[in-house]
């Protein structure tokens, strides 16, 4: 389970609707923007979780990942210090971390992918977490909108680096080709698409890491879910993982 984006302080995101569903394309439009209750109130929910959970003898414990961002009011330039206070507060608690610096739906947010700004955040991340006494896996989630270039760009830093692993991908802001009529589409308004659609951007970039590193990048695929495409293209991969956003085009629950 992937709780978040968590940020360090608590924000509304985006005012409702924000949440729009495109049944003729198998697909979602949303613009939650990041709400949440922000890093101290979700490391104190944890760390309870933590404690009721601590003497289960589950054959399956619950592996939960925290999905980490900067607030909307944070400017860019200090955008290393909101991933950091939220690496710190939940690193305890979590037993993976997945830097989000692709959702479309936070002003500015996806100028973070850019070489230069991504290193200062996944270095001092890697630091912290290489003074903990136990590190955490670090797993960077990238849009299906990037650039060859900036594509290979995360690839050399996820090599730099030695990230965890790539999450493959956040949602498009492309709707080309889609068959919610334009009008229904403008309607809706802004938002990251997920579904179907960004299917073939998925697996494009899915397919160009695994070449471009030789496998050695572990991949999580992600914004797609199709019954049996996600395991069989991740099984061909050699990276069993996948991870799914909403599961439904017709009814969905918001968690």
């Amino acid at each position: 389970m992937e709780i978040g984006t968590v940020t360090p302080l608590a924000q509304d995101g985006n005012p409702k609707p924000r949440l729009f569903r495109l049944p003729q394309d198998k697909a979602l439009i949303n613009r939650m923007g990041f709400n949440n209750e922000g890093a101290d109130i979700i490391a104190e929910r944890l760390k309870n979780w933590r404690k009721r959970k601590a003497k289960a003898t589950d054959k399956h414990p619950l592996i939960i990942g925290g999905n980490i961002g900067k607030n909307k009011i944070t400017p860019n330039e200090d955008a290393w210090k909101d991933y950091a206070t939220c690496f710190n507060k939940l690193h305890h608690y979590v037993d993976y971390f997945v830097v989000n610096v692709s959702s479309p739906n936070t002003p500015g947010l996806r100028e973070l992918q850019e070489k230069e700004s991504l290193r200062k955040i996944i270095w001092n991340l890697a630091m912290i977490n290489n003074g903990k006494a136990v590190a955490k896996p670090i797993l960077l989630k990238i849009a299906p909108d990037l650039t060859q270039s900036q594509i290979d760009d995360v690839i050399d830093l996820a090599s730099e680096v030695k990230l965890d692993g790539l999450v493959i991908s956040n949602t498009t802001i492309d709707r080309s080709g889609l068959l919610t009529p334009v009008a229904e589409q403008e309607m809706i308004g802004a938002g990251g698409l997920s579904g179907k659609p960004v299917r073939a951007k998925s697996t494009g970039i899915i397919e160009y890491v695994h070449k471009q590193t030789g496998g050695s990048i572990p991949i999580i695929g992600s914004g797609v879910f199709l019954p049996g495409w996600m395991q069989e293209r991740k099984w061909l991969l050699g990276h069993p993982l996948c991870r799914y956003g909403p599961v439904s085009f017709t009814r969905v629950r918001v968690l």
